[in-house]
């Protein structure tokens, strides 16, 4: 018989998202899933499920309260780069993708190309993409600074408004608004 994995969760509320949760989720190794306003609870247990063998999820907000805290920071303007330790579970290659992530400075852009580039596979411009829509920690890694060659804002799994809205906070205006805008839950 396998011991359970405990998995911690808690909601995250924030005015930016009108008040819609985000759903944080921790192992005892760090923060390992942060769901968009767009997602469901049901969307973060699926995704325990799939990547965390013999988990339990446990409602508690104390092992992410330093996450809350931080998240709550930074949607203050007053954090701009985050000291959480992660947990990421994915494919190496996603992994090489979300550290080349997490190196993109608050404030500034990169292109998917760019990103494929600093992770020496210049060709894997579409496998990038997938990747950066496979980040399980959005925000504390900042998928939202991954823009079109063209500057323009492209898909996004969070919906092309919370993207936009993430750079508009960190003072980023150097991208194509094609209309996107406003909230549509």
């Amino acid at each position: 018989m396998h011991s359970k994995t405990p998995v911690y969760w808690h909601t995250f509320i924030h005015p930016t998202f009108q008040n819609r949760p985000l759903y944080l989720a921790t192992t005892t190794q760090g923060l390992c899933r942060i769901t968009w306003p767009t997602e469901s609870l049901e969307t973060l247990q699926s995704w325990v499920e799939k990547r965390i063998p013999h988990a339990r999820l446990i409602e508690d907000p104390i092992p992410l309260a330093n996450a809350t805290s931080q998240l709550q920071e930074y949607f203050a303007g007053t954090r701009q780069s985050f000291s959480i330790p992660v947990d990421l579970r994915g494919t190496s290659f996603q992994t090489a993708v979300w550290n080349a992530l997490a190196a993109i400075p608050y404030g500034e852009t990169r292109s998917y190309s760019d990103i494929a580039s600093d992770i020496g596979n210049g060709q894997a411009v579409r496998a990038v993409g997938t990747a950066n829509g496979a980040n399980p920690v959005p925000i504390i890694i900042p998928c939202h600074r991954v823009i079109g060659k063209n500057t323009t804002l492209t898909g996004f799994r969070g919906g092309l408004q919370v993207k936009e809205t993430l750079l508009q906070l960190e003072g980023n205006h150097h991208y194509i608004n094609q209309g996107h805008a406003r909230f549509q839950f």
